[in-house]
């Protein structure tokens, strides 16, 4: 059996410092954009996925999201309060909020469309290269979410 690497207690050298920073730098170039469309960075992402597929269930929502309630209700109160969603109870389920979006929120839509393109052009990298490290991305998420190997 292979002895396992040992690996550094150096913070420049550990990946989870790496993608914690990256991550802080990254919500932090959308701050401006997000700003000017009156929304946070987790409302954005909410949005998003409601501009891909109205009418989620707040369940539905947060598995997309990887978000519970807890954390996703807040956001959802203050979109509604901002008149871009309404959350109501399903006539066929009560136990079910479902989502719908607003004509202010599809609205939102068309002023959110330059977004991506500004942080593309900020990161310096070919459409090859973001696709390729977003799915580097996912697929970390997935092996640690869905470890395949326990105790490696």
């Amino acid at each position: 059996m292979k002895a396992a690497p040992t690996l550094s207690l150096l913070l420049d050298e550990q990946l989870c410092f790496a993608l914690y920073a990256a991550s802080r730098a990254m919500t932090s170039a959308y701050r401006p954009l997000l700003e000017a469309l009156g929304l946070t960075y987790p409302q954005y992402l909410v949005m998003l996925v409601l501009w891909e597929q109205d009418g989620l269930t707040v369940r539905e929502l947060g598995q997309r999201l990887q978000l519970d309630s807890g954390t996703l209700t807040p956001l959802l109160k203050r979109l509604q309060a901002a008149g871009l969603i309404d959350r109501q109870r399903r006539s066929s389920d009560e136990r079910e909020v479902e989502i719908r979006l607003q004509p202010r929120g599809l609205a939102l839509r068309e002023q959110a469309t330059p977004i991506p393109g500004c942080l593309g052009n900020r990161l310096c990298l070919s459409l090859e290269d973001v696709q390729h490290l977003r799915d580097e991305l996912k697929r970390l998420a997935t092996q640690l979410n869905h470890p395949s190997h326990e105790g490696n």
